[in-house]
């Protein structure tokens, strides 16, 4: 069986097309199935929507937020309930195409643990395309492990990755992507043609993208850190270099740009490199502080989710 998670926040103009895609599409993957829709704090008629479709059919299920958590949590919350040998996660917003599906599924019955999409023409503004692209590139530069280049989180996870995900890489901030790169077995990707969203507004705003962006960064990789040894160590020899250059210009008076050392008193050299040092000191806490503060919320062990009702088909036609 294939359980197929889709997060879902404020989504109600999808919420029936979503599943009419995924109802038509599933005669091409000839495996049963069950569907894992997240309602992660919606305050529209998403809901509602998604309770309708489960009294005519009880393959879905149902797991509603008692908030907005987030959507690598909701994706987490779906992980934790799939009963399947595999397990998809697709997004709401009909971006990651239902129809391709199959494919995933084709490659998972040919031994693969992880089978994950790698998005093509991605139809979006040419300034969100440039961020994801460099963000892809910056993030594969910088880890320590290898995620692979404009793979999003429309992707299958075996039922045996799933329970590495669900048991063993319990972290509080989720990158989902990352965690599926870092759990191993045998992964392949497949190239997609992304589509533009169906219907509604999309709800990872400038703000959640930039959080995302820095859970990826910051959750896989220590290379933040080891810059302020590499600007330390630039610095120091600059620095060095530049003393070096004034203590000649200052022995032998030499004129630069018209001025010679004795007119200048270097009051502004002075000022400029103190507010530079203090920046880059500014800058370096700032990634220290990141790190700190993840550690501070993993030792709180806080839940990433809290769960306000699960809804089966027993429970909805009751």
């Amino acid at each position: 069986m294939i359980s197929i998670v889709v997060p879902l926040y404020n989504e109600e103009s999808n919420v029936e097309l979503i599943y009419s895609r995924l109802i038509s599409s599933s005669s091409s993957w000839k495996e049963s199935f069950e569907l894992i829709f997240v309602d992660d704090g919606s305050y529209d008629n998403t809901l509602l929507l998604l309770k309708a479709l489960a009294e005519s059919d009880k393959r879905i299920k149902i797991i509603k937020f008692s908030r907005n958590f987030g959507h690598q949590p909701a994706i987490t919350a779906g992980l934790k309930m799939v009963r399947g040998d595999a397990a998809v996660i697709i997004d709401g917003d009909l971006q990651d195409p239902p129809e391709q599906i199959y494919r995933l599924i084709e490659k998972w019955k040919e031994g693969y643990h992880v089978v994950y999409g790698i998005r093509k023409n991605r139809k979006e503004s040419w300034y969100k395309r440039s961020a994801y692209n460099l963000f892809y590139r910056l993030l594969k530069m910088v880890s320590e492990i290898d995620i692979p280049l404009d793979s999003g989180d429309f992707c299958l996870i075996d039922k045996r990755v799933v329970n590495v995900l669900n048991f063993e890489l319990t972290e509080y901030n989720r990158f989902v992507r990352g965690l599926r790169a870092y759990a191993g077995f045998r992964q392949i990707g497949i190239a997609y043609k992304r589509d533009s969203r169906a219907a509604g507004e999309a709800k990872y705003t400038f703000k959640k993208l930039v959080k995302l962006a820095f859970d990826g960064l910051l959750d896989f990789s220590t290379f933040p850190l080891r810059i302020a040894t590499y600007l330390g160590f630039f610095i120091a020899f600059s620095s060095f270099l530049v003393g070096a250059f004034f203590i000649l210009n200052r022995l032998f008076d030499i004129e630069i740009w018209g001025y010679s050392p004795s007119e200048t008193p270097g009051i502004v050299s002075l000022g400029v490199g103190v507010f530079f040092l203090g920046g880059l000191v500014l800058i370096i806490l700032g990634v220290i502080g990141e790190y700190i503060g993840r550690m501070y919320i993993e030792v709180k062990r806080r839940p990433p989710y809290i769960i306000e009702e699960v809804f089966k088909e027993k429970e909805i036609n009751h």
